[in-house]
């Protein structure tokens, strides 16, 4: 319910926020407008008493959201992926939230298992260990099945975060509705928005079955790329409430020393982290989009291994292209064309003039390539361009925030494996396959043929869709009747044909 009775969590809210020393940096990151400010300090300040006091070691924003609990620490989650709406800095502080709470009992995992999969325990595992990792939504315990003896991994809900989370999320979406209705100048915050974004990443999360989908069209995607490796779901022993996944061990992607004294090379380990993310970005339009040290390990014969898979990014194909077309451009210093491309894809309204937004594109470009090689930053390109485009007229588009974060903090881990590479060498060869193979003749005649097959299955109708168009227009005075005709006729009939023509080249071409 999303009624005043919420008020009383918002105050223990901003009681523990004032108490951390975190309502000023939320307030700065947000710009909250002076009306904002003022009612969140009326609510805060008074009540800090009631505030809970975290853990003084961390910054205040993560001191208190993990105060505050799971919904809050997985509502700073998803802000990480925001810069666009809580800036760099925040979103640098919210995006290495420590996720670690304490577990619920085995006992109580272990009933949720029965209780989920509506089988004995015994029956499916011969061996069920304590939790060996717990988070805000779900934990982890390593077991082994009863069928075949093979180890692996079980994720359980948290008994009642779905009652939590939601009497949580009611109070955002009030609080959300108090700034709509109190502060019309923070409209432009978009707090209805950003809720509504982390409402329907929290309902995904809390249904495992999404997050195995996830999960088996990831591992589908990516079975032949080398170097790589996701653990298969088992389905037999997946449902709403519990994922179950084949064990895959290795050494964590950020112990450098353990990584050395196992003999890998830390610097093919940088390239392929980074080649890997732009290859499913490009080729596939569907990407990890939370890979930091805590999801990568490496496994004994040198392959990357990814987990949790529940943010997952997706582009389509068309974004994909003009995405590919503005990195080959930077690439190559050929800022007209990427200024052109933004138009072309319509980020950019047409009034604005395309040479200025040229030139303001190489004042982005220009000093980054200045730098030296090893210090060149995709990410923080990305994130140049975004400021200059939204001078420029364009509307944020959430796809691409969502890349671009997840660019910065792919880098992050490539350059704390090797802070030597060269980020532009490692992107090239991917962005150039993806432009040669999607972009040119080859790929104009794919497009043709996928709306030619679109067209044809509407072949059938098209002779009653005539008929009808004649018929309506017969209706209509002489003068609507031509201009209508003159219009619907040649379309018609230009689909058609166009549909006969396809199908011909298609048989004998």
């Amino acid at each position: 319910m999303r009624g005043p009775h919420n008020i009383i969590r918002l105050i223990r809210t901003g009681a523990t926020l004032e108490r951390t020393g975190a309502m000023n940096v939320v307030l700065d990151a947000f710009e909250a407008p002076r009306a904002i400010r003022i009612l969140a300090h009326v609510l805060g300040k008074p009540f800090q008493w009631l505030g809970y006091k975290g853990d003084p070691q961390m910054p205040p924003a993560t001191r208190a959201l993990t105060a505050l609990g799971p919904a809050y620490i997985k509502f700073g989650q998803v802000l990480s992926t925001r810069p666009d709406v809580v800036g760099n800095e925040l979103a640098e502080q919210l995006r290495v939230l420590q996720d670690k709470l304490p577990p619920f009992s085995k006992a109580e995992a272990m009933a949720e298992v029965e209780k989920e999969l509506g089988q004995p325990l015994s029956e499916m595992f011969s061996d069920f260990s304590e939790p060996i990792a717990a988070a805000s939504i779900a934990q982890v315990h390593k077991a082994k099945l009863a069928s075949t003896g093979e180890d692996v991994a079980v994720k359980v809900l948290r008994p009642g975060i779905e009652r939590a989370f939601r009497k949580d999320v009611d109070a955002f979406y009030f609080a959300a509705r108090i700034v709509d209705l109190f502060a019309p100048g923070a409209r432009r915050l978009r707090p209805m928005e950003v809720i509504e974004h982390f409402d329907g990443v929290v309902r995904g999360e809390l249904d495992l079955r999404l997050e195995s989908a996830a999960a088996s069209e990831y591992a589908a995607n990516t079975k032949d790329d080398s170097g790589f490796w996701l653990p298969p779901v088992v389905w037999s022993l997946s449902a709403r409430r519990v994922m179950t996944l084949s064990w895959a061990d290795g050494i964590p992607l950020g112990d450098n020393d353990a990584l050395d004294a196992a003999g890998h090379n830390r610097s093919d380990l940088a390239e392929r982290v980074l080649r890997l993310f732009l290859l499913h970005a490009l080729r596939d339009g569907y990407f990890h989009a939370d890979m930091h040290q805590g999801n990568l390990k490496v496994a004994a014969n040198g392959d990357i291994i990814a987990y949790d898979y529940g943010i997952m990014g997706h582009i389509d194909e068309y974004t994909r292209r003009v995405y590919a077309e503005i990195l080959f451009g930077f690439i190559r210093r050929d800022y007209k064309r990427v200024a052109e491309v933004h138009f072309e894809a319509g980020y950019v309204p047409a009034n604005q003039d395309v040479d200025e937004f040229a030139r303001a594109l190489r004042a982005v470009g220009e000093p980054i390539f200045g730098m030296d090689a090893t210090h060149i930053s995709m990410g923080r390109l990305l994130s140049y361009l975004f400021e200059v485009t939204e001078r420029f007229g364009m509307e944020t588009r959430t796809e691409l925030i969502l890349l671009q974060r997840t660019m910065v903090v792919v880098e992050g881990v490539a350059r704390s494996l090797d802070d030597h590479m060269n980020i532009w060498e490692v992107a090239r060869p991917v962005v150039e396959d993806y432009i040669k193979s999607s972009i040119g003749p080859r790929a104009a005649l794919r497009d043709f043929g996928k709306t030619a097959m679109v067209l044809a299955r509407f072949g059938p109708r098209l002779p009653a869709l005539v008929e009808n168009a004649l018929i309506a227009q017969t209706t209509k005075d002489d003068q609507q009747t031509s201009g209508k005709t003159t219009l619907l006729l040649p379309a018609a009939i230009g689909a058609a044909v166009g549909i006969a023509a396809t199908l011909v080249v298609m048989t004998f071409g």
